[in-house]
């Protein structure tokens, strides 16, 4: 059974796509494009700011009397793009849409001082949060990864970003990288932790296809080491008064607003080369992307760069269920029929059963896995296909 959704309840944010990096890292499979003659010159960041706004316009109809919850700008490497570029992007997007009072507006950034503008120049812009993509504080692993980054400018970068008055500062690391030790992978968060980041993003390095590390693949640790990283990790974020809400961010501070919008199976905007964007309308939920190479994006006008998916109603249920469930607290129960206009009653069998294998917790108000459910999380979702 399904019933008309209303656009007017489900929270709406906006994601930005910066295409440009100075180097493609050889672990990336994002839409990344290394900068044309090493630099991004203002005329091409002009160029880009301006088929931003163009390519928003066309999204407004979406909109439908929301506000602005939550703003994430990423990449490729959007420091790149300079302070006054963004203070002027927002000015033309909030002429079309109000943000709300406390919109949470995520810069990513690298730590490399030739990257960017002073912190506090983007702060000024309205830019309130960052995440600093330090991936490691390890000399050798930083070039083993590809970074342009040393030791020294991912520490520095922290605590730029702190004196600048940022009160909100995410650390991107990685472990399982090729030949870390566990006192590596512990030494990378005791150094994000001392120096004041608020938020960690940790993940394991995974291989991608389409990247350099899956063509010649780098020797990872052992399953054994592995888990030992994974285990006395968490241990120590959690002594440091870290929480674990999601799979691999932990937070000293409020969670980022945008990524759980995202899991709670939000609205989200796009705008930006590549840029993927969900919208929610009364007959249904629909997700978009756009060009994916800089060049035909600003090539062509934005109604020729984006292709649309209606979700469909058997799909959905996974669509919902593999955002939610990557949150430790999972969602209340009634998100479900909210954010996808289908009945609950259609998978309570699905629910219970779960709940009878202790892989989702027992409590009819909330769906969330159990510690035995995340570890088997893709077994939990394949029942909702």
């Amino acid at each position: 059974m399904t019933v008309l959704l209303n656009p007017a309840e489900i929270p709406l944010s906006l994601y930005i796509h910066m295409p440009w990096c100075v180097r493609k890292c050889p672990y990336c499979d994002f839409n990344s494009h290394a900068v044309p003659n090493g630099a991004l010159s203002l005329e091409l960041e002009q160029q880009y700011l301006q088929a931003l706004v163009a390519d928003f316009e066309t999204q407004v109809k979406f909109v439908q009397g929301r506000k602005i919850h939550s703003v994430f700008i990423g990449g490729g490497t959007p420091s790149l793009i300079s302070a006054q570029g963004y203070q002027w992007l927002f000015e033309k997007i909030r002429a079309l849409v109000d943000f709300e009072q406390d919109c949470e507006i995520t810069l990513e950034a690298n730590p490399g001082t030739v990257e960017h503008d002073p912190f506090a120049d983007y702060l000024e812009a309205g830019i309130n949060r960052l995440s600093l993509g330090v991936q490691s504080f390890d000399q050798d692993h930083l070039e083993r990864l590809g970074r342009i980054h040393s030791s020294e400018n991912a520490i520095e970068a922290i605590k730029l970003a702190k004196q600048a008055g940022f009160e909100r500062v995410n650390a991107d690391l990685m472990h399982g990288l090729s030949q870390q030790t566990l006192e590596q992978a512990l030494l990378d968060l005791k150094l994000a932790v001392d120096n004041g980041a608020t938020h960690i993003s940790w993940y394991q390095l995974t291989i991608e296809p389409n990247t350099v590390f899956f063509r010649t693949q780098p020797v990872l640790p052992q399953d054994e080491i592995l888990e030992q990283i994974q285990r006395q990790g968490e241990q120590y974020l959690k002594a440091q008064g870290f929480s674990n809400y999601e799979v691999s961010a932990w937070r000293k501070e409020k969670p980022s607003a945008h990524n759980l919008n995202y899991w709670q199976f939000g609205d989200y905007l796009a705008i930006g080369a590549g840029a993927h964007g969900k919208v929610t309308q009364p007959d249904g939920v629909y997700r978009f992307q756009k060009t994916r190479l800089p060049k035909d994006y600003l090539a062509k006008v934005p109604a020729e760069h984006v292709q649309w998916k209606r979700i469909e109603a058997d799909e959905l249920p996974f669509e919902f269920m593999m955002n939610a469930l990557r949150l430790n607290e999972g969602v209340a129960t009634n998100l479900y029929e909210q954010r996808t206009g289908l009945s609950l009653v259609d998978i309570e069998p699905a629910l219970n059963a779960l709940r009878q294998k202790k892989l989702l917790v027992n409590d009819p108000e909330r769906i969330a896995c159990t510690e035995q459910g995340h570890l088997f999380l893709n077994s939990v979702l394949e029942e909702f296909l």
